[in-house]
């Protein structure tokens, strides 16, 4: 049974995050912690939230119990008051932190919560996925915060947990500005695989921690900025699924976007002009069959996110499969992703499945209408040479 845990009267200095100028996105300087309880007295998840326009989404830290005592924490997130005191009630109980995983190279909305949340951590030794980079300047990481005594890579040596856990790394993948790498991880304990953006689930109805202020989803509800925002079940609900699918596609084939000229004309007649509503600008409609979709997504349980197919592990179908294989062969029951819902019930089958698009013989594929603005996006990123082109399927 999963149980959470959060605090509405939780105060802002408690969910302050001082260095949120570091990754400038929205909640900005107030992230909320939602802990949960997946596995009991074993596995442990913690949300926030993070966004660009309102299309938010969370993102999460799992902690696993060791058989040796103490914790290991995968993928920090903000160590705020708020977020340091949930975990202390699960230290309490369990012994301190005694890993910190980075499990990619690329994500800086994961890279940049590490340095702080190792000095909360003096004791705990870091371990990192290889390859490390930085942009516009390739920094060393001890220029980033990482301490240096204290951080190791995952290059498939030994490792002090290895007899829990088992892990596997995508790639490199190479890419113009850096490589894509991503640390799968899984805990034998609790039979719990541990990923950071490979596969995701998209649930139904928002997860909880956007649930918490609603206002987001509301937002992308209207039909039209001169609409009133309703707090309704329906519009929660639409304003979720239209989010999703900002956040896979961009611009997916349901949606139209207003020219600028006459979407800042209809700010006149916008019941809000507030900051908070972006004074009233709101240049996006919806076609009606914009939710066949987000239908789509929900087809399958486990999928690899539209933005990863088409411009990322395409790039390396062999190294991709080989990678999913070797995960596949663990004994897993459950999936915990640092995105989107969380644990998902699922074995190995299903996951190796997610993997199909880059087969042809597979079928997991969404609709191509639905990538135009992504095909755009990867012919300039040929064209500049910050990626290079796809290969073949396998």
């Amino acid at each position: 049974m999963i149980r959470s845990v959060q605090d509405s009267q939780t105060n802002s200095r408690e969910r302050s995050w001082f260095y949120w100028f570091t990754v400038p996105i929205y909640p900005y300087s107030q992230r909320r912690t939602i802990r949960k309880e997946v596995v009991k007295d074993a596995v442990w998840t913690f949300d926030q939230l993070q966004g660009v326009f309102y299309v938010v989404t969370p993102i999460r830290m799992t902690v696993v119990k060791l058989d040796a005592g103490g914790l290991l924490v995968y993928a920090p997130v903000a160590p705020t008051i708020e977020c340091l005191r949930l975990l202390d009630e699960v230290v309490s109980v369990h012994g301190d932190v005694k890993y910190i995983i980075l499990p990619t190279t690329s994500g800086l909305e994961h890279k940049a919560f590490v340095p702080p949340f190792a000095r909360k951590f003096p004791k705990a030794q870091i371990y990192i996925a290889p390859d490390q980079w930085s942009y516009p300047i390739n920094l060393p990481l001890s220029w980033l915060g990482f301490p240096k005594s204290r951080t190791h890579l995952l290059d498939g040596r030994s490792t002090p947990f290895g007899d829990q856990f088992e892990y596997a790394k995508l790639g490199p993948i190479r890419l113009g500005l850096g490589p894509f790498e991503e640390i799968a991880l899984f805990d034998r304990r609790s039979k719990t695989l541990l990923v950071t953006d490979s596969v995701v689930s998209i649930p139904e109805v928002a997860p909880e921690i956007i649930r918490i202020d609603p206002y987001p989803l509301l937002f992308h509800a209207r039909e039209t900025g001169t609409e009133l925002i309703e707090d309704t079940e329906a519009n929660r609900r639409k304003g979720w699924q239209r989010i999703a699918l900002f956040t896979f596609y961009f611009q997916p084939s349901g949606l139209d976007i207003a020219d600028l000229v006459p979407s800042v004309r209809e700010v006149v007649k916008a019941p809000d002009r507030s900051k908070k509503a972006f004074f009233g600008w709101y240049p996006f409609r919806w076609k009606l069959d914009w939710q066949r979709s987000f239908e789509a997504l929900r087809k399958h349980r486990l999928i690899v996110a539209p933005i990863l197919q088409r411009l990322i592990l395409n790039r390396e179908p062999e190294i991709v499969i080989d990678w999913a294989e070797k995960v596949a062969s663990w004994n897993f029951e459950r999936v915990i992703p640092c995105h989107l819902d969380a644990p998902i019930e699922a074995d190995s089958t299903e996951f190796r499945a997610a993997f199909e698009f880059l087969e042809k013989k597979g079928d997991r594929t969404l609709p191509d209408e639905d990538f135009e603005l992504l095909k755009e996006i990867e012919q300039g990123l040929i064209k500049t040479m910050i990626t290079p082109p796809a290969k073949d399927k396998v």
